[in-house]
């Protein structure tokens, strides 16, 4: 069958018309080929249209380079997964004495570490940075003792990050260039913003749900943000990136930047996630490990100011689906577009979350109170007889991102669909306790206790 070029360009322009997104690229692995669209504009105030060329910020799909490069040392030799992070980064401290002693490597990259994930410090443009965000995790929280549930955490992967300093001696951005970038022939992505501006580059667009996106106020989040979210690509790179892990960490020359071992270890399940209704439904060792009719698939999304990337690879078709955007209702035109090329290229469907057609009477008085994290916190409230959550950044990126509130219906007596607005999505949210009985919340990948 050969791949129809004018009706994807075609559908790619109605649906982000549709969905108010103000620029888009997408790239597709088909046959052994990629294919390149764009549409729209990179910048509402000025009109720089998108180009196929141009770079979006990938956000955390940026965790999967780290990993990549964490897996690398630990294939030959230099560093062990399995070993505690003090015994590569002896500074590294939590508030939590025991749990800094014990967390491990393993535990950072799949998400079971409990270190509080969202806690986005700027600590300057200098070479330095991750060194001192490292320092400056002496005093966060754990969200969950080691290993005891599955917490999303950008946290870990900036720690992560400064290892791959520690042990290669050279600063993150260099080893991901030498290590990963130039030997996949990956010209297009940075992470710099003076490398970035060689190219057109996005600007994220954020606004009320339902109304037409404007430009965000910043640009792009700190550099200590780098190895958890701080990748610039344009979305053919971002698809040469994720055939090197089809190909047996090959590249297109023949470059080996990753053994097929190593491949196959970063894809295998880790650890199962507790809210698994929308997105992963398991943690590999940097990859989201997705359970959909027709799969095995694999991928990562990420999110950065106004800015929303999807990567979804199904491997036993050989088909790889890259999605950056820059505003509106991104979700959506994931939903629609992306579902609709994995059905015809590689013959899986991906899940519809939503709320019943008749909701089911659960008594959720034991969900009501207080969750917090170190970045943020959630209220769960009654409201004229229903579930309601209003979360809130806390510290740094309070400034930048309004709370939000969303009510939700119940589907089960745990499990729950909410959104804030008509055209929003239904998000899931789990209620769960671990196993020494600690009442939990898990939303949005993060395991949140319950403190009040």
């Amino acid at each position: 069958m050969t791949f129809d070029h004018v009706r994807w360009q075609a559908r790619l322009d109605e649906l982000a018309r549709v969905h108010r997104v103000p620029g888009a690229v997408l790239a597709v692995l088909e046959d052994g080929r990629i294919h390149e669209f764009a549409t729209g504009v990179l910048h509402r105030g000025t009109g720089v249209e998108t180009t196929v060329d141009s770079l979006f910020q990938i956000g955390s799909i940026s965790k999967v380079y780290t990993a990549t490069l964490v897996l690398r040392l630990a294939e030959t030799g230099q560093l062990d997964l399995d070993a505690p992070v003090v015994e590569v980064l002896p500074e590294f401290a939590v508030a939590d004495a025991a749990a800094a002693k014990s967390v491990t490597v393993r535990q950072l990259l799949n998400h079971t570490s409990g270190i509080d994930g969202d806690f986005f410090h700027d600590t300057g443009r200098g070479d330095d940075c991750l060194a001192r965000y490292v320092e400056a995790c002496a005093d966060l929280r754990q969200n969950h003792p080691p290993g005891a549930t599955m917490s999303y955490c950008n946290s870990g992967f900036k720690v992560l990050g400064r290892i791959v300093e520690a042990v290669t001696g050279q600063v993150w951005d260099t080893v991901l260039r030498e290590r990963l970038l130039d030997p996949l022939g990956l010209a297009h992505t940075a992470t710099l913003p003076e490398e970035v501006l060689r190219f057109r580059a996005a600007m994220g667009h954020t606004g009320e749900p339902g109304e037409e996106p404007v430009p965000a106020r910043v640009w792009s989040l700190p550099r200590s943000a780098g190895p958890a979210g701080g990748i610039c690509a344009s979305a053919a790179d971002v698809v040469r990136f994720a055939r090197a892990h089809l190909d047996g960490g090959v590249g297109p020359d023949g470059a080996r930047v990753l053994g097929s071992e190593q491949v196959a270890a970063m894809r295998r399940p880790e650890v199962e996630v507790p809210n698994r209704w929308r997105d992963a439904a398991h943690w590999g060792l940097g990859w989201a490990l997705y359970d959909w009719e027709g799969g095995p698939i694999f991928g990562h999304s990420g999110a950065t100011i106004g800015q929303y990337a999807h990567l979804v690879v199904a491997p036993d078709a050989n088909v790889v689906v890259v999605l950056l955007t820059n505003g509106g209702a991104a979700g959506k035109l994931h939903g629609a577009l992306t579902g609709e090329l994995l059905v015809e290229l590689a013959g899986v469907t991906m899940p519809q979350f939503g709320a019943p057609d008749v909701p089911p009477v659960v008594d959720f008085t034991a969900h009501l109170g207080v969750y917090r994290s170190a970045g943020l916190e959630f209220r769960m409230t009654d409201h004229d007889g229903g579930l309601r959550m209003r979360y809130t950044w806390l510290d740094e990126l309070a400034d930048l991102l309004p709370p939000q509130v969303l009510d939700f219906v119940p589907v089960t007596d745990s499990l729950f669909a909410g959104r804030s607005h008509e055209e929003d999505d239904w998000l899931p949210m789990v209620f769960y306790s671990l196993a020494d009985g600690s009442p939990y919340l898990h939303f949005a990948g993060r395991a949140v206790p319950k403190v009040g």
